[in-house]
């Protein structure tokens, strides 16, 4: 029986993300998958630009600006594809570094993870297993492993366990933890095609606002496209076998193209669920991504978010597990990511009813409603913005004021430095303290005996502007670059920074800027 620091079950986005972060602070790994390659059939389609961050802190940003699409916005159009509202993005606003929305293959993503965890010299990757049972021991984890080929049954032991399974998750089924349905289930049918004859259609998405069957329409790449429809009662992709069969639902589509031009990748019927799982832990087995909660994906924020669990707890773990951080800090996962992951359920699910729910009275209202928020200034760009709510508080969150400009809680921007590079490239995988007030030798010392960084910052900068708004002259800004506290002045927040985790990965850019 071999015994390993993690276990990381599933080899999915959540699970190679939340594999390559522990190892890169220094955390032994083991990923265990039923199958030894990635999946090769689309999937997810979008990821925003706070999760674009988290790629970045693996170093694959680069690799995945290559691999997508930025989108332009969001338009919905009536039965007759006559455009209801448009919502578009500003290309130029980029507060974390990134296009606020990013259309890609989910296949063409999952090789670049790969490719980042299995270089990485702490994490062991073993595939062609399934989990049996996960038990939670006195002091550790067992988990039971069978070899898909053979039958044949081990165990490894592990001090902490991250079940990163699915939505059948054997994890979560060993832990007894029950999901929680939010909203009805919709049953919906995904076209994925490619075609080398560009169809003419607004680079953005389209929603089909039609109350007799929903739809929406993607441009994934320069030859790849993406429908999703409504089904009916009566109906089952069984019904969908062909080109010819699709007619109806595509031709309305196809200016500038035909059904000839079009070569289908896939068609499959997919049950869009809203779904919460009770418990995300017990003590030191943890549920992440699609064991934990399930989106509608009307937002697009589904594997984004098992994206940020992964972002959210790897840092606490490698923290306890290094004995820098006290057990209570993994009580922080939950409190945070569980209310979050609520509140983007409940928002994927308001704005899908918003642009196909109701009858033909509620379409109309909508046709009349939709125009007039687009000419309101503020609002139309409300519809496109990416931010997600803030974190609640917890050990990592500290209560803040109730204003609503209040930072705690929030990302701080990926901004340019007076450094020449951007906030996540001062000092990866470590807290930091960002200030207008230049931190007197004591602060500064103790700041760095505690292994965090100072980013001082000139009042009329990025970051200086985002401290001023928020009222405050220094920040706390945790590992996963979220706001842990403020304060009017430095010396009531210098001494709140928590031991870094241990071991970390050398700071490739040099200390912050300490002028």
């Amino acid at each position: 029986m071999t015994h390993h620091p993690a276990v990381v079950v599933g080899a999915g986005p959540t699970g190679m993300v939340a594999a390559s972060l522990l190892g890169r602070h220094g955390i032994e790994c083991l990923v265990l998958d039923r199958w030894e390659d990635i999946f090769p059939q689309p999937r997810a389609v979008h990821l925003d630009d706070e999760v674009h961050r988290i790629l970045g802190d693996l170093g694959v940003a680069e690799a995945f600006t290559e691999i997508s699409r930025p989108g332009r916005g969001l338009r919905l159009v009536d039965p007759a594809m006559d455009t209801i509202a448009e919502f578009e993005r500003d290309p130029d606003s980029r507060p974390h570094g990134f296009p606020p929305a990013n259309m890609f293959d989910q296949p063409e993503l999952e090789r670049i993870l790969r490719s980042a965890m299995t270089r990485n010299p702490h994490v062991q990757f073993r595939g062609g297993v399934e989990i049996t049972d996960v038990a939670t021991m006195r002091d550790h984890v067992q988990v039971i492993v069978q070899d898909v080929a053979t039958g044949e049954r081990s165990a490894v032991t592990a001090d902490v366990v991250l079940g990163c399974d699915g939505a059948n998750s054997a994890v979560r089924a060993a832990l007894g933890t029950t999901m929680r349905t939010l909203a009805p289930e919709q049953r919906w049918l995904v076209v994925d095609a490619s075609s080398p004859v560009d169809p003419g259609l607004w680079d953005g998405v389209h929603q089909l606002c039609d109350p007799h069957r929903a739809g929406t329409f993607m441009r994934i790449g320069e030859t790849r496209y993406r429908w999703e429809f409504e089904l009916l009662e009566h109906e089952t992709v069984d019904d969908f076998p062909d080109l010819d069969a699709l007619a109806p639902l595509l031709d309305p589509w196809l200016r500038r193209a035909s059904r000839t031009d079009l070569e289908l990748v896939r068609v499959t019927e997919y049950t869009f669920r809203a779904q919460l799982a009770d418990r995300w832990r017990d003590r030191r087995v943890f549920l992440l991504g699609d064991a934990a909660h399930l989106t509608p994906p009307f937002i697009g924020q589904g594997m984004g978010a098992g994206l940020r669990d992964a972002y959210n707890l790897t840092w606490k773990v490698a923290g306890v597990l290094g004995g820098s951080l006290p057990e209570a800090a993994l009580d922080s996962y939950e409190q945070e990511r569980i209310p979050h992951a609520r509140a983007m359920i409940r928002q994927a699910v308001a704005v899908g009813w918003a642009m196909n729910g109701g009858g033909e009275r509620v379409a109309g209202l909508r046709r009349r409603v939709f125009p007039v928020v687009t000419r309101v200034p503020g609002l139309s760009s409300v519809v496109t913005d990416s931010a997600t709510p803030r974190l609640h508080p917890s050990m990592f969150v500290r209560r803040g004021s109730m204003s609503p400009r209040r930072l705690e809680g929030t990302l701080c921007p990926n901004a340019p430095t007076e450094r020449g590079v951007r906030f996540d490239a001062v000092a990866p995988y470590r807290f930091t303290v960002v200030t207008t007030v230049k931190p007197e030798p004591a602060q500064r010392q103790e700041i760095a005996r505690r292994g965090a960084e100072v980013l001082l910052v000139s009042p009329g900068s990025d970051h200086g502007r985002w401290l001023r708004r928020g009222r405050v002259s220094a920040a706390l800004v945790r590992p996963d670059r979220t706001v842990m506290a403020t304060a009017r002045s430095l010396s009531a927040l210098h001494t709140l920074v928590p031991p870094s985790p241990s071991p970390l990965p050398p700071n490739t850019i040099g200390r912050a800027d300490e002028n």
